[in-house]
């Protein structure tokens, strides 16, 4: 049952906000009691923390089931994109924006994994991106990881609307990927924003 409050609010809170939803709403949406959920969860600050873990998890397996499929070190990141614009798509406020509203504490320790995770896809995508031919040899990765870092959390913890925080991840992939590229990475850059689908 807890697995099963936790996917529920997870799915909640990424759809209408972690402030908006409330310990009722999810009780509710699984047609239990809201003693069932406070059983497992002695307050919602405990559950957002709870389902900001569940969300770092899925998000991390599908980019590793994208890294696994092999695309080339610049479709691999428009492909990452996708499937976060596909997972908080249905949201009109920026889940990463309301928990840094009103949940402090829980985004600076989600900050904290992410840093960690987040370094790991950016080093080993640019690395590949160098190998491919793709992205310039001379690159200093851990600028180039730090520079990208600071523009996506930027991003996500300061534009409320969901929409507007995807069109900017965008604008910033876009400016990342040139400053690295090679000529033939502008050209799959090229073909990879006529591709795009806003």
């Amino acid at each position: 049952m807890k697995e099963k409050i936790i996917a529920k609010a997870s799915e909640l809170f990424l759809k209408l906000g972690f402030k908006s939803v409330t310990m009722d709403d999810i009780a509710c949406e699984m047609c239990i009691s809201k003693k069932t959920i406070y059983k497992y969860f002695c307050n919602k600050e405990l559950l957002v923390e709870e389902s900001t873990t569940l969300v770092h998890k899925e998000v991390h397996q599908i980019i590793d089931q994208i890294v696994a499929k092999n695309y080339n070190a610049i479709q691999e990141n428009f492909e990452i994109r996708k499937m976060f614009k596909e997972m908080f798509n249905s949201s009109d406020s920026s889940p990463i924006y309301q928990l840094k509203k009103h949940y402090r504490e829980i985004f600076e320790n989600v900050m904290k994994r992410e840093i960690n995770e987040c370094n790991i896809c950016f080093r080993q995508n640019i690395q590949k991106g160098i190998e491919q031919g793709l992205y310039r040899k001379e690159l200093d990765i851990e600028t180039y990881i730090s520079f990208y870092y600071t523009l996506i959390f930027s991003i996500n913890g300061n534009t409320s609307s969901e929409k507007e925080s995807l069109r900017l991840e965008l604008e910033a992939l876009e400016y990342h990927t040139r400053a690295m590229a090679t000529t033939e990475g502008i050209i799959e850059l090229e073909k990879q924003l006529k591709n795009i689908n806003l």
